[in-house]
């Protein structure tokens, strides 16, 4: 048709194959046809955007949206690897240096790289290798990662001499989120411009990125991202499978079936070592027992900065954790090890229960309980305060 009425064909059509949904085609009569709509009301559709981004290629490949990996590429790399850049540096920027970056890069050389290496990603979204372009900016997400955890502008932050350094540090991280940013813009625009909201940026252009920003005044942090909640899976293959439920005697003949049948959630763990305080997301807060504020007074929280985080030999479910509570050191056994990787904890606040007595337990002994929300497993999500707080705080 393009040809006969003279107009030029395509030079190439850009398909993938099909949509599988836990490894089966998507069906009606299974129950695992997922709804926009549902998905909308639920979940982001930009980490749907950037799990299909991460899994596409140039060739014409099936594509599988498996719900249990999904959770976990989120949480791993767009909030325990790239927002976790910006919420590491913002704090300090805030309190030490009023809000106002360095007028100078404490890396130059090191924000060069991830200048140069906007050429390979951006040629691998020329030739609409997505997932190789996402795997070349969570590498260097991981490298800006690995900056902030060498230099630990925690502990300099500790010496008002070292304030300067600090500052630049902190602004070099921040420059470096930037830039990944701008290359993560074709699959996350609304994450990309809060981003530049809180950098206090206009809307950013490839070559943009290449000037660094320097002595200006940023906005306060707000989370850009959240952790994959599993109930919120969950609640969108209920709401799917709702939506698709026959309505009529004559759709339940037609179908064989007066119901949908609803593929399971991401699975969870129920249990958790006392070292970690999880609550689960399905229980109602009228149904636990009610205590007066003298007995809630007893609890001493106080905000904790994690410092180091172990892998424990022997114990699949626990990370040693060191903690600073403004001065002081503890030691706390957390079971988190299936949710966080030891390497995204440190740096990172948490509130902990301090006057907890003490655990002795094989590994050592256990000085505190660390929050966490969840079931367990996967499932956990450790508690984290607002922007500004600091070591030692009292919870109240």
């Amino acid at each position: 048709m393009l040809q006969g009425a003279g107009l030029r064909t395509p030079t190439a059509v850009h398909v993938h194959g099909f949509l599988t949904i836990n490894g089966q085609k998507m069906s009606k009569t299974r129950g695992n046809f997922i709804t926009a709509r549902a998905w909308l009301d639920h979940l982001p559709a930009e980490y749907l955007r950037y799990y299909f981004a991460a899994r596409l290629g140039p060739s014409i490949d099936d594509l599988d949206l498996n719900l249990d990996e999904f959770a976990t590429k989120i949480n791993a790399d767009l909030v325990g690897k790239l927002v976790n850049i910006a919420s590491r540096c913002a704090g300090f920027i805030a309190r030490g240096s009023a809000g106002r970056l360095a007028d100078r890069l404490h890396d130059e050389a090191l924000f060069a790289e991830f200048i140069t290496a906007g050429e390979r990603i951006a040629s691998a979204y020329d030739r609409l290798d997505l997932a190789a372009a996402m795997r070349e900016i969570m590498v260097l997400t991981d490298r800006a990662n690995l900056y902030i955890d060498q230099h630990k502008p925690w502990l300099l932050a500790k010496d008002p001499a070292q304030a300067a350094l600090v500052q630049q540090i902190c602004t070099q991280g921040l420059n470096l989120f930037r830039v990944l940013a701008g290359y993560l813009q074709p699959v996350l625009p609304k994450l990309v411009s809060e981003a530049e909201r809180f950098l206090n940026l206009p809307p950013q252009r490839w070559a943009d990125l290449a000037v660094p920003q320097l002595a200006v005044a940023i906005a306060p942090y707000a989370p850009l991202a959240t952790r994959v909640d599993p109930a919120a899976v969950r609640a969108v293959l209920t709401a799917s499978g709702e939506s698709l439920k026959p309505t009529g005697a004559a759709n339940a003949a037609a179908d064989g079936s007066a119901g949908v049948v609803k593929i399971a959630a991401p699975a969870t763990s129920s249990t958790s070592p006392a070292t970690t305080a999880p609550a689960a997301a399905t229980s109602s807060a009228a149904s636990a027992a009610q205590i007066g504020i003298d007995e809630f007074a007893k609890l001493d929280l106080r905000v904790a900065r994690i410092v180091e985080a172990h892998e424990v030999a022997g114990a699949d479910k626990l990370l040693r954790l060191v903690v600073d509570l403004g001065g002081e050191r503890r030691t706390v056994f957390a079971g988190i090890r299936q949710a966080y990787p030891p390497d995204q904890l440190v740096g990172r606040l948490t509130v902990m229960v301090a006057n907890l007595e003490p655990r002795k337990m094989r590994f050592g002994i256990s000085e505190g309980m660390v929050l966490a929300a969840g079931a367990g497993g996967k499932d956990i999500f450790l508690l984290a305060p607002d922007a500004g707080a600091a070591p030692g705080m009292k919870v109240k």
